[in-house]
């Protein structure tokens, strides 16, 4: 069995049902413009950042926004999404019960999303609440790092803050986005996909749902060989 040091999550889609907290303000945003997103469209926007899936709904729609415009629109996006976490968020099956186990078995954890620090504290609040614990050793959101997923930034500064090397540590992620910006950190990535198709690459193990996964799963994950 490979060493574990570190577990870290991915928030929307992977340790929270949220996504359908963006999905909908995407499609009301599309609504308000006279249009209706594709399910395709939004399928393809998981675990991007909301610039880019904006951009997204845009072409699919077929309209352009001007850079105002655009502005204007992410608020009103970011504004909804705020809304409805405000009311409720859900774990994602099995979710709950990982999370708790890496930190009753003593493995450290980080949460890297690419959620914003204002949504990201509103999200602690509600599971700190519910788990009656700090959740994660270190958070880093979108809104704190150089670059954002794909790229491996996010990852790597999460472990900078942890101390930690690539090998001590596994992501858990649920997007193509996510998963590829773990792999680019050097990581074990363990994915349940969320609508989207993924690549077999070396590295990277596809899970239909995070139930039954334990820290002996996950530390159990293949390393990815190096030529």
């Amino acid at each position: 069995m490979n060493d574990l040091s570190a577990v870290l999550f991915d928030m929307d889609g992977t340790l929270l049902a949220t996504e359908q907290y963006w999905d909908q303000a995407l499609v009301e945003l599309a609504g308000g413009w006279g249009g209706r997103v594709s399910a395709a469209a939004l399928a393809s926007t998981a675990g991007m950042d909301l610039d880019g899936a904006m951009a997204v709904v845009r072409r699919d729609v077929g309209v352009d926004r001007t850079p105002e415009q655009a502005v204007a629109d992410a608020g009103q996006v970011i504004a909804r999404v705020t809304e409805l976490m405000a009311q409720s968020v859900t774990w994602q099956p099995g979710a709950r019960e990982l999370l708790l186990a890496c930190l009753a078995a003593g493995v450290r954890t980080a949460l890297v999303t690419t959620t914003d620090r204002p949504l990201v504290t509103l999200v602690l609040q509600h599971l700190r609440a519910d788990l009656g614990a700090e959740p994660f050793e270190v958070t880093v959101c979108g809104d704190e790092v150089p670059a954002r997923k794909p790229d491996p930034a996010p990852y790597r500064q999460a472990m900078a803050a942890l101390d930690l090397q690539p090998a001590d540590c596994v992501v858990v992620e649920d997007s193509l986005t996510g998963s590829s910006a773990g792999l680019a950190a050097g990581c074990r990535v363990l994915v349940v996909p969320q609508g989207q198709d993924l690549p077999a690459v070396p590295g990277l193990t596809q899970a239909r749902t995070l139930v039954g996964t334990t820290p002996d799963t996950l530390a159990a994950l293949p390393v990815p060989t190096r030529s």
